[in-house]
């Protein structure tokens, strides 16, 4: 055993003498060449090659880095014990992760590849601007040689996708709103935010079935539909109109609309835009997947059609009828009519608005939806219900059968079979012709949600107390749905009536050029 200890003592003081004889006799620019000459011999044999993500990029947070580690916290197939468990500011669920040194296997259209997260200790740091962590983190994807262009073109950008995905679906929705007076925060942004917290979703939202099995299929369709307004030259964007009665659920339908798609929502106040200059930055700082809302558009600003506006004309100077349209300044209503732009009113125009949503500047971002909601649709100018701008007109009529159904589940629990035929047969009958919105039939069932039986014999003698005023009214059944079907069709009379008054413009105008060379 002594002898052993011996020869062994002997040999490591061979090593080291031979060691310092290496050192003496090749330099350290040798050796690290002599390596990286080695390295690249056995990579010329190796049929893998690697790639680095860093989680810090110099002095900057590498995007891609983060985006990795939000894309594997989503697969299921996380090998080993230990896994990192987050959760971020403003963020309703919890991020699995690597742990140190972990690897796991992911496959993209048929091809395996394999990531390792490496945490090593950062050496001593020198001065430096910005202080960086002890830990150097990163990612190593390690790829067949073979697939390194399918991976280098696709892959990457799918994982982009699908992190942004992730963090969209696990962070809270935001609700936002212009700055009074177009002022900037203290990040200089113009818009304020909130947490969007709205529980409405189109489960729960009264309205007939059918319709709103419709508008989720549009929305998917346009959620979807990257590739395909790509191909036919379209801006990725889409127009909502909501119109009909007030308490009708417009706002609950937006809301419904932001929780299914998983969008923040961007509530424009018109009356707070100074200008068209403004309006258009406002759009330039909302966000990809994002409705931008404009409520009740018929009373933020006045939008009176080409008739109203050549009426009024006939009482201007010859400078101000020669101008367009388009060019007419949109006041807020309780601005008044003598509020110009040097006494502080607003100097949007119809040109501004409609360049908003259907302009070169409508497509300045991606994935951007606009709802418009009005009580009067007759009130609006044919130029904004066109297609384009508002591609889908949404009718938000008073409650029907089938949407008091839904309150009767919301709001008491009862579905069909727990009701008797008989009530349930008095309630179809009576329903249509009292001619409640679902806002007043939810008050009814809120009062009484406790006393489920109470609640909808107090909900039935509304009904029918309704139904004998409107009666009493003269407003009988068969003129109730012929009046649904009068404001079903307000706006196709609306859009109809857009070439007349583009001729009586057109004469306005023509007029007005001879009425200047006179004058000349």
């Amino acid at each position: 055993m002594r002898e052993y200890w011996t020869s062994l003592a002997s040999l490591l003081g061979v090593l080291a003498f031979c060691q310092t004889i290496l050192q003496a006799v090749f330099p350290p620019e040798l050796r690290f060449a002599s390596v990286k000459l080695l390295n690249k011999v056995l990579q010329c044999f190796s049929a893998y090659c690697y790639f680095d993500v860093t989680e810090i990029d110099g002095v900057n947070t590498n995007e891609l880095y983060n985006a990795v580690q939000l894309y594997l916290s989503s697969s299921v197939s996380i090998s080993g014990n230990r896994l990192s468990l987050t959760r971020a500011v403003n963020s309703s669920g919890f991020t699995f992760g690597l742990a140190n040194n972990d690897s796991i296997v992911d496959k993209f259209n048929g091809v395996s590849v394999v990531w390792e997260h490496v945490v090593t200790q950062r050496q001593a740091q020198t001065f430096s601007w910005r202080p960086l962590p002890d830990e150097k983190r990163g990612f190593t994807l390690r790829i067949n040689k073979k697939d390194k262009a399918l991976i280098l073109s696709s892959y990457l950008d799918y994982i982009m996708d699908k992190a942004s995905d992730i963090r969209r679906k696990n962070q809270d929705r935001l609700l936002y709103t212009n700055s009074r007076g177009g002022s900037l925060d203290s990040r200089g942004h113009p818009w304020e935010s909130v947490p969007f917290k709205h529980p409405s979703t189109f489960h729960t939202l009264a309205m007939d079935p059918k319709k709103k099995n419709q508008i989720m299929d549009d929305l998917q369709d346009f959620a979807n539909g990257q590739s395909f307004y790509h191909k036919t030259g379209r801006a990725w964007k889409r127009g909502y109109l909501l119109y009909g009665p007030p308490g009708t659920g417009k706002s609950s339908m937006i809301a419904a609309m932001a929780n299914f798609l998983g969008y923040d929502i961007y509530d424009l106040e018109l009356t707070e835009v100074h200008n068209n200059s403004e309006l258009r930055k406002l759009l330039m700082k909302t966000s990809s997947k994002s409705i931008i809302v404009i409520e009740d558009i018929d009373c933020s600003i006045n939008l009176t059609n080409r008739n109203n506006n050549n009426n009024t004309a006939a009482a201007t100077t010859t400078s101000s009828v020669s101008r367009s349209y388009y060019d007419s300044e949109i006041r807020g209503c309780g601005g008044g009519g003598g509020g110009g732009a040097e006494e502080g009113g607003n100097t949007i125009t119809l040109s501004g608005l409609l360049n908003f949503t259907d302009g070169l500047w409508s497509c300045c971002g991606s994935e951007r939806i606009f709802v418009f909601t009005t009580n009067h649709i007759e009130k609006l100018d044919p130029a904004l219900l066109r297609s384009g701008r508002m591609d889908m007109h949404i009718f938000m009529s008073y409650c029907s059968f089938p949407a008091l159904k839904i309150l009767l589940k919301n709001y008491l629990g009862c579905d069909e079979g727990d009701l008797e035929d008989s009530i349930l047969k008095q309630l179809e009958e009576v329903v249509d012709v009292a001619r409640m919105t679902p806002a007043d039939i939810s008050e009814v069932l809120i009062k009484n949600r406790r006393k489920k039986e109470k609640a909808v014999e107090e909900l039935l003698e509304t009904l029918k107390l309704r139904a004998e005023m409107n009666a009493k009214n003269g407003v009988l059944r068969g003129k109730i749905e012929e009046g649904e079907e009068e404001e079903e069709e307000q706006e196709k009379r609306a859009l109809d009536s857009e070439s007349p008054k583009e001729e009586s413009e057109i004469e306005d105008e023509e007029n007005c050029c001879k009425e200047e060379e006179k004058i000349k």
